[in-house]
């Protein structure tokens, strides 16, 4: 397995990378294009306005929520590397298409197909697990999320380089076209990349699961919904611990989601009104800088670390640093830049932490528990789009009720429940029994 592991492990990791480089182009910019949309369609009220921005955000992971199941349930069934394709055709497809939208419908029917091909998630994580040993996978989990982290380094950049080609860059592009489409040149150049990372895994990609281990009955599709809801109804049915990590998972995610859908609205704020003041330029950097923070911890430390400390300790220690960096963000200036830069790095880290660490361990608790791999990723990543649709949802209307509100609500009132739930997370977690006690794992 060692052996024959290295190079479908590199390839994977180069599908990962480019296809979250054409996925996280979209970031710099996707909260000002969904506001421009709102304000053609005639909505001006800022509190109204920005609420779209989260409503969008949650259309892309509400598509996650309820086909992830389904293509976590295929994989184990079809293999990894046919449903891994499925997802890259779709991205292909539809982050072309987004530059395209003229309506707040359109852009919100194109996010939602693109979430639905993008919950293969899950399967890349079971790739993962399906080509490696417990002592590797800690190691292998921080190397696809240095794939993350590096994807999402370089995508937000070109996506804050390229964005408003009439004007910021000129040239052939100064014409009525783009000034029309000021995002459609990001979304042409994440739509290729992610069409050179499905060739890359057409041509280079082998399957991990064998067909002796597949699971060879087909279910109807009302078996697969009774899946989906059984995954949020009946985890008290899984290993506690399994159950336990899945849960701390969805609280990070419903945490992080907030933040996601109202950081640019903050950053975007007027100074005037206590924001920063901020283009698609400007945050495309903090991104950046994100990224490169989040390369350095899950590509380079994240396995000594683990091997030192222990991948429990190192989730806890993620959910407390996460949480601090996210209720520190409305406290921001436009100067000096340090300080944002700091905050950015709070982030960074606590999520570098968590999330290999986090996959690790359920990973191992799943084949301690004898239940399958794909099964149960789909679980996790299902109930955690299911946050990722809550999030953004509850950021929307939080945002838009407390925006111009006085006293202890206001804009930072999100930011806070944002940390006020890491802390439960962290708390949770507190209760957190292996069935394989941790130093085992690391002495193997």
């Amino acid at each position: 397995m060692d052996k024959n592991a290295k190079s479908p492990l590199l390839v994977l990791f180069l599908v990962v990378l480019i296809d979250m480089i054409g996925f996280t182009l979209v970031i710099p910019f996707l909260t000002y294009f969904i506001q421009d949309l709102a304000e053609n369609g005639g909505i001006t009220d800022l509190g109204a306005r920005d609420r779209w921005v989260g409503i969008t955000l949650a259309a892309y992971t509400f598509g996650q929520f309820l086909f992830t199941p389904i293509l976590g349930s295929l994989s184990d069934k079809l293999g990894r590397r046919k449903i891994i394709i499925i997802g890259l055709i779709s991205n292909t497809i539809f982050l072309f298409a987004f530059g395209l939208s003229e309506s707040l419908w359109f852009a919100l029917l194109v996010r939602f197909l693109a979430g639905v091909g993008n919950a293969n998630i899950a399967v890349s994580r079971a790739y993962i697990g399906d080509i490696s040993t417990p002592d590797q996978l800690a190691g292998r989990m921080g190397l696809i999320g240095a794939a993350f982290g590096l994807g999402f380094m370089i995508g937000p950049f070109i996506g804050g380089v390229l964005s408003d080609p009439a004007n910021v860059i000129g040239g052939i592009f100064n014409t009525d076209f783009w000034r029309n489409h000021p995002y459609l040149l990001p979304c042409i150049f994440s739509s290729i990349l992610s069409a050179i990372s499905l060739i890359l895994a057409i041509f280079t990609l082998p399957e991990s699961l064998p067909e002796n281990k597949r699971d060879t009955q087909l279910e109807s599709p009302l078996d697969t919904t009774k899946k989906i809801i059984k995954n949020l109804v009946g985890i008290k049915d899984l290993a506690p611990s399994v159950r336990l990590l899945i849960l701390v998972n969805a609280i990070f995610l419903l945490s992080f989601t907030m933040m996601h859908a109202t950081f640019i609205l903050f950053t975007g704020m007027e100074i005037g009104r206590g924001g920063l003041g901020y283009d698609a330029r400007m945050n495309g950097y903090l991104f950046a800088y994100v990224g490169l923070i989040g390369v350095i911890v899950q590509g380079g430390l994240i396995r000594p670390l683990s091997q030192k400390f222990g991948n429990k300790k190192l989730m806890f220690i993620g959910l407390i640093t996460t949480g601090i960096g996210l209720t520190w963000i409305p406290y921001l200036n436009p100067t000096p830049i340090v300080i944002g830069l700091l905050v950015m790095t709070f982030i960074a880290v606590g999520n570098g932490l968590f999330q290999p660490t986090q996959s690790t361990l359920l990973t191992l608790e799943a084949r301690e528990s004898r239940m399958d791999l794909g099964l149960i990723m789909g679980s996790q990543e299902g109930i955690g789009a299911l946050s990722r649709v809550i999030g953004p949802l509850l950021a929307a209307f939080v945002w838009e009720a407390t925006v111009d509100g006085n006293g202890i609500w206001t804009y930072h009132t999100v930011f806070h429940i944002c940390g006020i739930l890491m802390l439960f997370g962290a708390l949770m977690q507190l209760k957190l029994k292996l069935i394989k006690p941790e130093k085992r794992i690391s002495e193997n």
